[in-house]
């Protein structure tokens, strides 16, 4: 099968419009909050004003005895809840923490921690209740950041977590979940033969994935003892799955609606209301809904990990990276799970190295468990090996564009933690970083500069199904289950429609819940137009095999003896025997009944992709303010299905990713109290803050896909702010090690005071 760049097709690769366009722009889609019903109650959750404390008692009866209230759970509602001691120490900790963390069962680990939840006549009476839930709290010291949780005498948060060392559960009690290990070569022996060696350390802020729909959940119980869950969510069957486990229901007895998905970039992932509106309707006997505030998403929700991290590297007088050194530790939130592993496996990536070694530390602290966020784990340890990299070359006078195509990873070499590469293109996006004009463009001003900054993202797959159905009128009815988040409807409709050779127009994408179509992961990884596209792609093929099959029945010869080409059946035998995909379609029904095709697969070969980022910046050395004057980002995308929605991914991760570089935090007090939980205060940025990025696709096809699509949605938001901190210290020739780069820390850079007893 050609996947070469040089293949052309007939509908992937073009721009139609988007599917789901109009019902958007109209208002016409329905999103979690838009669900109604007769009787319908309101639920509200009760949430810890402590860091860390211990629950005493919960008191209900004041809430219960309020006019309006109709019911009232806690954690001792949940499966978990009922078991006795000993069987709870029985279940599996990954079990245990995932009910805590929907209800808090003996502790609270993080402001803003669900205790409690009620149900009422009306919102008003919920949120009345709420304060009536009398809660005896024993507080406890709190370990707000990661540099604080690893002390020996910190406070603990979990009794019973040991470190896994190196593959080995150990004896120790800490806070430290897990450390590991990727090595290559002889480090000791590299660091001997560079020329320069840098040393740094980096500190990064907690942030938030900054989705405009805040979380809801709406469940009605059914006398029968089934539950159907409307939701916003990038996995309804990940959601009936855990919510089947949490309340020990069969998960046939649930049907999951995802509903349209106002942005989720990974933090609509994991379950938090659905179970709890589940114990509400089955209490009640009534649809319940529960929605979360702003200031209960950013403090009851998953942000991503802020992050200590020390990197030492050394360099040739060639350019030659002779060795590195990473030790990475990640805030996984009140529980276990950072996404550190995937930063220790991204961090060199772009990089052939035959010396390295990298340890990955994940942390639990007194602060909401950790979520994904738009290539997890990868955009902060760019950030140390990128800077790094360029103050090597500072030191030695190179090119640091030179350096990257010197070390840069090609067909063929191995990864530090282990993978050898298949065809991939970074090597192609470096070539069109260097023949872009904005790369030979100078930078012209005062306190300018520019920046460069490469990232990897290993791309995901899963199992995932489809089914199309072919409608009279030559158009086909396409059924899936990957949640629509950056324009995968029309990516998979166009590859169905490439295949069927018909107009992307055509093909009607649905979007179907958990009764209505196979089994299908979630939403992330970047793998939708990877996984549900091959989907696609096979239940077509299902549709062309039964249609040939008819055609042979209809004009009487054997199926061997018809092609398909571009939506056109042809006899090989009489070549005036013609009958178009349209034609055929609408005889269907007269000559043998209707046709769907099928699909259900869990492909392999998802291949990585890699982007290249320009950035050019003006630095007020008056103020510290960082202003973006211009922007390119190039990517490999092996083949951009829809070139405007790549872009358009591209420059979401972008924006995203200057946010995470400039401004974002969380802004916690030292009892773990965040002082910024509103769009207010919790600076992202606007069109204002941005110019227009320029978005330059580079197709290296996959071979491990029928289209040669990478999946594009993560590695943009990778480099910006290794990108921005580079263009700073070209600016200004200070080097910042802290996220967010804001105007104090700048500042700071510039008069020369130290944090954390070191420059900033």
């Amino acid at each position: 099968m050609d996947t070469s760049t040089s293949q052309e097709f007939a509908v992937v690769g073009t721009r139609p419009i988007r599917h789901d366009g109009f019902d958007k722009v109209t208002g016409r889609a329905l999103y979690g909050a838009d669900i109604r019903f007769p009787g319908l109650l309101h639920g509200r959750v009760l949430r810890s004003p402590h860091a860390h404390a211990r629950i005493r008692s919960i008191n209900l009866a004041s809430a219960q005895a309020l006019p309006g209230v109709k019911a009232i759970v806690t954690a001792r509602d949940l499966a978990l809840g009922s078991m006795s001691d000993a069987e709870s120490q029985q279940t599996s900790s990954g079990f245990r923490y995932l009910s805590d963390n929907v209800l808090a069962r003996d502790k609270v680990l993080y402001r803003g921690h669900a205790v409690a939840a009620v149900a009422a006549v009306n919102p008003h009476v919920a949120e009345q209740a709420l304060n009536l839930i009398d809660i005896d709290y024993e507080v406890l010291p709190a370990a707000v950041n990661v540099l604080d949780a690893i002390k020996e005498d910190a406070p603990l948060l979990l009794d019973d977590l040991v470190t896994e060392e190196l593959g080995t559960p150990s004896e120790t009690r800490s806070n430290v979940a897990k450390h590991f290990r990727f090595e290559k070569g002889n480090v000791k022996k590299g660091f001997s033969e560079a020329e320069l060696v840098v040393h740094r350390r980096f500190n990064t802020a907690t942030v938030h994935q900054g989705y405009i729909e805040t979380h809801n959940a709406t469940a009605l119980s059914s006398s029968d003892g089934t539950v159907t869950i409307w939701c916003s969510t990038q996995g309804a069957f990940n959601v009936r799955s855990t919510t089947a486990q949490l309340l020990n229901i069969t998960e046939s007895r649930i049907r999951v609606v995802p509903m349209e998905i106002g942005g989720g970039f990974g933090g609509k992932i994991n379950v938090y209301l659905e179970p709890v509106a589940v114990l509400l309707s089955q209490k009640t006997g009534s649809p319940v809904r529960v929605l979360m505030t702003r200031g209960e998403v950013f403090e009851g929700t998953g942000p991503t990990s802020g992050t200590f991290m020390e990197i030492q590297m050394g360099m040739d007088r060639t350019g030659r990276i002779t060795a590195a050194e990473l030790d990475l530790y990640y805030e996984a939130g009140a529980y276990p799970g950072s996404p550190v592993s995937a930063g220790a496996q991204c961090a060199l990536a772009p990089y052939n190295l035959e010396n390295a070694r990298v340890d990955g530390y994940d942390v639990v602290v007194n602060k909401p468990k950790t979520a994904a966020y738009r290539a997890p784990g990868a955009t902060t340890s760019c950030l140390a090996v990128e800077t790094v990299i360029d103050e090597l070359c500072d030191g030695l006078n190179l090119d640091p564009l030179k350096v990257r195509f010197l070390n840069g990873v090609r067909e063929g070499d191995r990864r530090v933690d282990g993978p050898v590469y298949r065809k991939i293109g970074y090597i192609e996006t470096l070539e069109a970083v260097r023949d872009h004009p904005h790369w030979s463009a100078p930078v012209g001003g005062s306190n300018r500069g520019r920046g460069l900054a490469t990232g990897f993202w290993f791309n995901g797959s899963g199992p995932s199904s489809c089914y199309i159905t072919v409608n009279s009128d030559g158009t086909v009815s396409l059924v899936e289950g990957s949640t629509d988040i950056g324009g995968s409807r029309a990516s998979v409709a166009m590859q169905a429609a490439e295949v069927l050779g018909i107009p992307a127009e055509s093909v009607k994408p649905i979007v179907a819940d958990t009764d209505s179509i196979g089994y299908t992961s979630v939403t992330g990884g970047s793998s939708v137009a990877f996984k549900t596209g091959w989907a696609a792609y096979e239940a077509a093929q299902d549709v062309i095999v039964q249609m040939t099959e008819r055609i042979a029945r209809i004009w009487e010869t054997e199926i061997d003896k018809i092609g398909f080409s571009r939506g056109v059946f042809k006899s090989a035998t009489d070549q005036s025997q013609t009958m178009t995909f349209k034609q055929l379609a609408g005889m269907l029904l007269k000559t043998g009944g209707p046709i769907t095709g099928r699909a259900n697969v869990d492909p392999g070969g998802a291949g990585p992709t890699f982007a290249a980022h320009i950035v050019d910046v003006q630095v007020d050395k008056e103020t510290g303010k960082v202003d973006i004057l211009r922007y390119t980002a190039v990517q490999d995308c092996g083949k951009a299905v829809h070139p405007s929605y790549v872009e358009g991914q591209i420059q979401g991760g972008v924006a995203q990713g200057i946010g995470w570089a400039l401004n974002e935090e969380y802004a916690f007090n030292e009892i773990g109290e965040m002082s910024n939980p509103t769009f207010l205060d919790y600076r992202m940025p606007t069109s204002l803050d941005l110019p227009m990025i320029d978005c330059v696709l580079v197709e290296v096809a996959n071979p491990g896909h029928p289209f040669g699509v990478r999946g594009v949605g993560e590695v943009p938001i990778v480099p910006p702010p290794a990108a921005v901190a580079n263009a700073i210290a070209n600016a200004i020739g200070i080097r910042l090690t802290e996220l967010p780069m804001s105007p104090g820390k700048v500042l700071e850079g510039i008069w020369g005071i130290t944090t954390n007893g070191r420059t900033a």
